[in-house]
């Protein structure tokens, strides 16, 4: 994912170099989390079990091999497809602290999933001070 033109400035100079190591050279080209790989397209399903077809079997959200019960899931009719990208995260949201273990290699789901509280709290954040602004400038909101 490309880093907003804004954010730049707390990333080092060298992140795409560090970025490449963390998710081609120590992952393999693997999400660290659930094991699909990268630039590649894979069919998944609503609740995160996905095809591998290197191990031609599904693999659960964490990565893990499962068997699906015949005739138990409409597997087919809510199958899509995905183009898998890694990206390096930052697992305490610091990007100032860039130490091999606080860095991670995961896919565009796994990644979403760990900063889903953060997106929420400057979600909240920014509704927060758009309200204080428009009580400021127009008056409180009835």
């Amino acid at each position: 994912m490309p880093i907003r033109r804004e954010h730049r400035f707390y990333y080092p100079i060298d992140w795409r170099e560090l970025s490449a190591v963390i998710r081609f050279t120590r992952a393999k080209g693997h999400c660290e989390a659930c094991g699909r790989p990268h630039a590649q397209t894979v069919y998944c399903l609503d609740d995160g079990r996905w095809w591998d077809a290197e191990a031609n079997s599904w693999r659960d959200g964490r990565g893990r091999i499962i068997c699906l019960a015949i005739g138990t899931d409409d597997v087919l009719g809510t199958v899509r497809t995905t183009r898998v990208v890694l990206a390096t995260a930052h697992r305490d949201h610091d990007t100032a602290n860039n130490a091999d273990r606080n860095l991670a290699a995961w896919c565009q789901r796994c990644h979403m999933i760990h900063d889903r509280p953060e997106h929420q709290r400057r979600r909240w954040a920014t509704l927060f001070r758009r309200r204080a602004l428009g009580d400021l400038f127009y008056g409180p909101y009835a």
